[in-house]
């Protein structure tokens, strides 16, 4: 093996995770507006909660936070 090669995997690495964060931060953002479309609608946080495998609090929180620009 190379010195390179470390170096490459690392490269590779970093971007992979990159790409993984926006999967997440979209996954999130779109999670969010269907949390609170249903809440909107009337179902209740326990039940959003159990479908969306958050705890309350967790729901709370996802509905409390800001849409990142």
């Amino acid at each position: 093996m190379s010195e390179r090669d470390p170096l490459r995997l690392i490269r590779e690495l970093a971007q992979k995770r990159e790409e993984a964060d926006a999967m997440k931060r979209e996954a999130t953002e779109e999670l969010a507006r269907f949390c609170r479309a249903a809440k909107e609608a009337g179902l209740p946080i326990t039940l959003i909660a159990s479908e969306a495998g958050l705890s309350r609090q967790g729901v709370y929180d996802l509905l409390a936070e800001r849409p990142s620009s």
